[in-house]
């Protein structure tokens, strides 16, 4: 059994961004921008000292949140595989945009990225103790995706139930 507890990071934060979706068939084809929100779940067998799964202030959310004004705050989104990649790059030479190169600008790829930066800070900050269970991206109060770790199954059973679980031939 785990313990959860979450974190939502609204869009009131002021994660605002532009991005395309170039392969839409749909105007979300062309530049337009979000105030991105994120719903983090994260989970533990055990909770830390203080009772915590996730301490929400610098010693394990502060890097989160660091990472996540670093990445959509008054950012342009491009996904790696656009084919006017090289134009938007070419923004940033001029200094006319804070570019940063991502898997993909839908909801859904962008909920898998901001997981796996936020898994690897979490695993980090808690010394493997705690994971991020899932990510949900919000475009607005109408549009989100979920993003859910593929390894949160198996990591709610503990060792010990797995080996009590074998032991008894089950």
């Amino acid at each position: 059994m785990a313990y959860l507890s979450t974190k939502t990071y609204g869009a009131e934060r002021g994660l605002s961004c532009a991005l395309r979706q170039w392969a839409a068939d749909s105007q979300c084809n062309v530049l337009h921008g979000y105030s991105l929100g994120f719903k983090f779940t994260f989970a533990a067998e055990q909770l830390d000292a203080r009772g915590w799964v996730v301490d929400f202030g610098q010693g394990g959310f502060g890097q989160i949140r660091a990472w996540l004004h670093e990445t959509f705050d008054h950012t342009l989104l491009v996904a790696e595989d656009d084919p006017d990649r090289a134009e938007f790059l070419g923004l940033r030479e001029l200094g006319l945009a804070d570019v940063r190169l991502v898997p993909g600008t839908s909801c859904e790829r962008i909920a898998a990225y901001v997981w796996s930066r936020a898994e690897s800070l979490i695993a980090e900050a808690t010394q493997g103790r705690c994971w991020v269970a899932s990510v949900e991206c919000f475009e607005h109060g109408s549009n989100s995706a979920i993003y859910e770790n593929p390894e949160a199954v198996l990591r709610q059973v503990s060792a010990e139930a797995l080996g009590a679980l074998i032991g008894s031939g089950g």
